[in-house]
């Protein structure tokens, strides 16, 4: 299964398909027009709200020069970055725009048509055309804001995506393979779509109107013409549509957007736990049967969210008021929200529940204070490991989930998927033993990692 995004080299993506029912199959002849009524009945038709919509989608061209290096979804062995650009060479990247600020000439759009660009061209519905200026964007979730000095705008008013409903209509603007202003429609096929890998962070609303090139940035709109969505996504096993398609939130970009526009950028809070989402299996487990929400596998030492007593095991129920539904959501809530934000939680913890208050951390405050405390392990995670590996019997330790490129035990040699067993000749049960023997601050951390197939000594150092 294949998903894919990031349509540059002159593609993008789009939400297009056939609105189902709304027009009666009539013979038709060349010699004659087709009917406006059938049995006396008018004819459905989206003319009139298109006819005040349109001019609020415009059409994107970027032009720079891709680096890979600067890319944060890009694979550091493939010379070829996201959509098709090659590393070291210029792009043209086309796609499209929603006008939501007919007064200021604010532009939303998608963040993969404007990172990296050094020129963004805007064309309007009545064919003027802007240099645009990038008021800032944010790769996380893929949306970025751009201005147009232009008069006499329209823009597209933004609708409470959390009142969209599985079922409804939903049409789709924008420029699919250049073809300016085509106009498509679908139906809501499903909500809260997220763990895809499109973005890190995603909510999508699932449609199954057709996504073509050209229209990354494009709009969704209800029947009123609202914006519930920022078309972005398609899952295309086999490089073509088959149906699934997916909208970045329209309540979501707001956050986003208003971020943008007032900072600059969106600067996230950290809170320091990672989570997955409660299955049947597991809310049994926990001897919470009913529970639904996100499991806390892992609280970072020293976070806030380990200050406010947060502990492996608990099951977030709520967060800020919000019931939780799955990991994805709890993610969402509090990654869209600025450093410095304080977050509600309402926990499950052996069938009590507790309320937790905490503030998010800055990250880059947080991370010199992670290194400062913890040298040798910093901008690791990692979770305890525990299990017979086939030919080499019981295996207990830690395990190397992700590392960031520039800590220490990247540089050492450590990567995902590393099991350490040993450090200074003591073993290592559990990542608080780890912890433990890291904190003894020695002169360097000598760390025994089972890998695959072998096993290997590596050296971190501060």
């Amino acid at each position: 299964m294949t998903v894919m995004k990031r349509f540059n080299l002159k593609t993008s993506v789009i939400l297009l398909s056939s609105l189902l029912g709304s027009v009666a199959l009539v013979p038709a002849t060349a010699a004659a027009g087709l009917p406006t009524a059938v049995d006396n009945q008018s004819l459905p038709s989206l003319a009139p709200m298109l006819h005040n919509t349109m001019p609020g989608v415009v059409n994107i061209l970027s032009q720079g020069r891709y680096n890979a290096d600067d890319d944060p979804f890009s694979d550091p062995d493939d010379n070829k970055g996201r959509g098709g650009r090659v590393n070291g060479k210029d792009f043209e990247a086309v796609g499209s725009g929603v006008i939501i600020d007919a007064k200021k000439g604010y532009i939303l759009t998608n963040a993969h048509l404007t990172n990296q660009a050094t020129t963004v061209t805007v064309t309007l519905n009545d064919g003027r055309r802007y240099r645009a200026k990038l008021i800032g964007q944010d790769t996380a979730s893929d949306l970025a804001v751009i201005q147009i000095p232009a008069k006499n705008l329209t823009a597209i008013p933004f609708a409470d995506s959390n009142k969209v409903q599985v079922g409804d209509f939903v049409v789709a603007i924008g420029n699919p393979y250049g073809l300016n202003q085509t106009v498509t429609s679908g139906i809501v096929s499903a909500l809260e779509r997220n763990d895809l890998g499109i973005e890190g962070y995603e909510d999508f609303i699932q449609t199954d109107a057709s996504i073509n090139p050209g229209n990354s940035g494009g709009a969704l709109v209800n029947l009123n013409g609202q914006l519930v969505g920022i078309n972005t996504a398609i899952l295309a096993p086999s490089g073509g549509n088959i149906g699934i398609g997916f909208a970045i939130p329209s309540d979501m970009a707001k956050i986003i957007m208003d971020q943008i526009i007032q900072y600059g950028s969106v600067s996230r809070g950290v809170a320091g736990i990672i989570m997955q989402t409660v299955t049947p299996e597991l809310a049994a487990a926990f001897n919470e049967p009913n529970a639904k929400g996100a499991l806390v596998t892992q609280v970072s030492p020293n976070s806030p969210a380990s200050k406010a007593g947060i502990q492996v095991g608990d099951i977030i129920v709520s967060v800020n008021g919000e019931p939780a539904v799955n990991s994805g959501q709890v993610r969402n809530a509090i990654g869209l929200l600025r450093a410095g934000s304080t977050i509600d939680m309402q926990v499950l913890r052996k069938n009590n529940t507790e309320n937790i208050k905490f503030v998010t951390a800055d990250p880059q405050t947080y991370d010199k204070a992670s290194r400062m405390s913890n040298p040798y392990l910093f901008g690791m995670v990692m979770r305890n490991f525990d299990a017979q590996v086939p030919n080499f019997g019981h295996i207990q330790g830690v395990q190397v989930l992700r590392l960031a490129d520039n800590c220490p035990g990247w540089q050492a040699g450590l990567r995902p998927g590393d099991v350490i067993i040993t450090a200074n000749s003591q073993t290592v049960p559990n990542l608080e033993a780890l912890n433990n023997l890291a904190a003894q601050n020695p002169s360097q951390l000598l760390v025994n990692v089972f890998r695959g197939n072998a096993a290997a000594f590596f050296v971190v150092k501060k």
